[in-house]
């Protein structure tokens, strides 16, 4: 009677710790899932952000190259307006001394005679 009553108490205890055991694994099992759906979504969120970090700087690049060719596109105007003034100042310095000379000799006839 004590093999039975000590057989039964071993087979309770065998019993209690396979169901914990089962209870055990299948909450691991669920934490697992639950880590893996959330590295999934961690995983999205920074490809996301990736992309869109991606994206600004590609714009920020086109709007400086673009900046970058306004700058040149105004510093190309500004040469040719100055060589334009200069070639104006140019041709009004070679009037200015043709006017003078001219004037100078006006002058030289007027006092010769």
């Amino acid at each position: 009677m004590k093999k039975v009553v000590l057989s039964l108490f071993v087979l309770s205890l065998t019993l209690g710790t396979a169901i914990s055991c089962k209870e055990a694994k299948d909450k691991a099992k669920e934490a697992t899932e639950e880590a893996s759906k959330s590295l999934e979504e961690a995983g999205e969120d920074l490809k996301k952000a990736a992309d869109e970090a991606s994206d600004a700087l590609k714009e920020a690049g086109e709007a400086g190259e673009q900046a970058l060719d306004s700058l040149k596109k105004a510093g190309e105007e500004t040469m040719e307006k100055a060589k334009e003034v200069g070639e104006d100042l140019k041709d009004a310095a070679n009037q200015t001394a043709e006017d003078l000379k001219k004037a100078a000799e006006e002058t030289k006839e007027k006092l010769d005679n």
